[in-house]
């Protein structure tokens, strides 16, 4: 299975890329800032260990918006070297009273903010993000990925995806324009949207889970374990491993603050997965 995609047909990517989540905070969204510093350290060692997949958020920041990933994105790597892919979410705002989700008409607010901070004339793929944990099933998304398909065809957007959605809103966004990527949540051991995983792969779209090793206690079991025993890895690393051996259109973006993390991460294309490790983890 090859290592690389093409997403969009015409950007080609590592499939073990880098999500910038946790840079501003480990705690994620609105936790405590970390040290700036720290996170283009870890943005400049990504792209030296082959990264040429970032994908942000313009409502990725610490507490009080003093440290904001798409600003550590710029300091560090602007201008940018040739043939990195940075991906963006649109939809969600955080603001004082916690998440609340945009309508339509707020979109490219939202788009043109995030060229702004990322210092870019056109974004490579933005994501319309919609709920924050679980699919809102039954909630229309036309109205808001049509918005999202007019600043496509302004040249503000080259490809388009969605995030956490159901088969229902996929094909819904389908009828309305090309998509490229679906961002849901999904790992080893959560393994529910693998119809829409299945969908993807059938049409050649990008199915690039968040969480890709879990959110908390998920891989807490012996069979994870047993197989990262027998490879002398450690169990997320099983975890991206798994992941990329589950589809050659899955991509996983592992995020971290940490170098010395961020190489763990990145060690793990290199782990190769037998069929008795893929039965063991069935």
């Amino acid at each position: 299975m090859s290592n690389r995609f093409r997403l969009g047909g015409d950007l080609d990517v590592n499939r073990l890329g880098f999500g910038a989540m946790r840079l501003p905070s480990k705690d994620g969204m609105g936790g405590p800032a970390r040290n700036p510093e720290n996170g283009r350290a870890v943005l400049r060692r990504a792209v030296a260990l082959g990264v040429d997949h970032i994908d942000t958020a313009e409502f990725y920041f610490s507490a009080g918006g003093t440290v904001r990933a798409n600003t550590l994105i710029r300091e560090a790597l602007h201008p940018y070297p040739a043939g990195l892919t940075i991906a963006t979410k649109v939809g969600p705002v955080l603001g004082p009273d916690g998440i609340s989700h945009g309508t339509a008409a707020d979109l490219r607010g939202q788009v043109e903010a995030n060229l702004e901070s990322l210092g870019l004339d056109r974004l490579d793929l933005v994501y319309l993000r919609i709920g924050l944990m679980e699919p809102p099933h039954g909630e229309s998304l036309a109205e808001r990925f049509e918005a999202l398909a007019a600043l496509r065809e302004e040249g503000l957007i080259r490809h388009l995806g969605v995030s956490n959605i159901d088969a229902a809103h996929l094909a819904e966004a389908r009828a309305i324009a090309p998509v490229t990527a679906v961002q849901n949540q999904f790992h080893a051991a959560r393994r529910g949207d693998a119809d829409i995983l299945a969908a993807c792969e059938e049409s050649g779209i990008a199915f690039v889970p968040f969480f890709p090793v879990g959110g908390g206690g998920e891989f807490e079991d012996a069979r994870p374990a047993k197989v990262a025993a027998r490879h002398g890895v450690t169990v997320p690393q099983i975890g991206l491993a798994w992941l990329l051996a589950s589809s050659p259109v899955t991509l996983a973006i592992p995020g971290t603050g940490s170098v010395s993390h961020l190489e763990e991460n990145m060690a793990a294309a290199a782990i190769t997965l037998t069929e008795e490790d893929l039965a063991d983890l069935a």
